[in-house]
């Protein structure tokens, strides 16, 4: 974690910061290009743990 943020491999790089990237159009070569410590799989754990994270879950409520 870097400030509380979830990071790659404990590396200074933030899940964020790839799924940003992504999301501006950046091919994940660009990133490996760009960040030759990092490996594909880096990137694409990433982005499965955004999906994860922005799955919508249900939670029943006890009622009284």
């Amino acid at each position: 974690m870097m400030g509380g943020k979830a990071c790659i491999r404990g590396m200074r790089v933030t899940v964020g910061m790839i799924v940003g990237q992504i999301g501006a159009g950046h091919s994940i070569e660009k990133l490996l290009a760009d960040y030759p410590y990092l490996e594909r799989e880096d990137i694409l754990q990433a982005l499965r743990y955004a999906a994860w994270l922005a799955e919508e879950r249900e939670i029943q409520l006890a009622t009284a």
